[in-house]
């Protein structure tokens, strides 16, 4: 797969995966791990935002 493809499903992935961990908080009855998990959606959510941006040539790593 070619470099565009590779970071597309790459992007999904993340995407998938902030929705797998915000319904399993949404489960949670422990408020320590909702936050936890929740706090790691929210990282997911950022990186997957910036990556998309850098695949765009919106914005450019840090050097």
């Amino acid at each position: 797969m070619n470099a565009t493809g590779d970071a597309h499903r790459h992007l999904q992935e993340m995407r998938d995966k902030a929705r797998e961990l915000e319904a399993e908080a949404e489960r949670s009855q422990d408020p320590e791990e909702r936050r936890r998990l929740q706090e790691r959606v929210r990282q997911l959510e950022l990186d997957s935002e910036q990556e998309s941006m850098m695949a765009a040539g919106d914005i450019y790593p840090t050097e």
